[in-house]
């Protein structure tokens, strides 16, 4: 470089700067750019394989999910068959007079039946719901077995607003209660 005048050193100079600018250039706007590109569609085509897989496994389950749909829905009209259909006040006096026969339980009052109506515990429930309060007498131990087995046998059906009072003060009649309750049930879809 000592054997090249000042202005074809200054030109020289001049020219490196020029190619490495433009190399720079080129650079930023090509080669990144294109890298960039590439970098999204790798992470396009992992998420089309990652969708491809879970299609993959759905098809392959399909059998398996429809076995078990079809089991669920045995379970569903099985659950169903005990609810509330007909003339609900009819049903909801026969189930509870033909259950108590086993205690020694009696229930002489019945209100008339509230429903169908809305579920009130669950929002935007498919089934719909009736109830009844129900007044009775029986022994502490007898009424304590009538409700604990009653919703044992009756998953469908809740006892709500549960009230006991002691009939009396006499020494034969200490356990006895009088006891009144709300009986809250669902009710079989096109029913009522």
């Amino acid at each position: 470089m000592n054997k090249l005048s000042k202005e074809k050193r200054q030109q020289l100079i001049l020219v490196v700067i020029v190619t490495v600018m433009a190399v720079a250039g080129m650079y930023a706007g090509l080669i990144r750019t294109q890298k960039e590109s590439r970098l999204k569609l790798a992470a396009r085509i992992e998420a089309a394989k990652a969708r491809l897989e879970q299609v993959k496994r759905a098809v392959t389950m399909a059998d398996q999910i429809e076995a078990e749909l079809c089991e669920s829905q045995k379970r569903l009209e099985k659950f169903e068959e005990g609810m509330a259909t007909g003339d609900l006040y009819s049903w909801a006096i026969t189930t509870i007079r033909t259950f108590k026969l086993n205690y020694k339980v009696e229930i002489p009052q019945f209100s008339q039946i509230d429903g169908p109506k809305e579920v009130s515990l669950l929002p935007d429930f498919p089934f719909k719901q009736a109830s009844v309060t129900i007044s009775g007498t029986g022994k502490f131990h007898d009424f304590g077995r009538f409700v604990a087995d009653f919703e044992n046998q009756f998953p469908h059906i809740r006892l709500l607003n549960l009230t006991l009072e002691p009939t009396s003060n006499a020494p034969g009649e200490r356990e006895a209660l009088l006891f009144r309750m709300e009986i809250a049930t669902l009710v079989k879809p096109g029913a009522s």
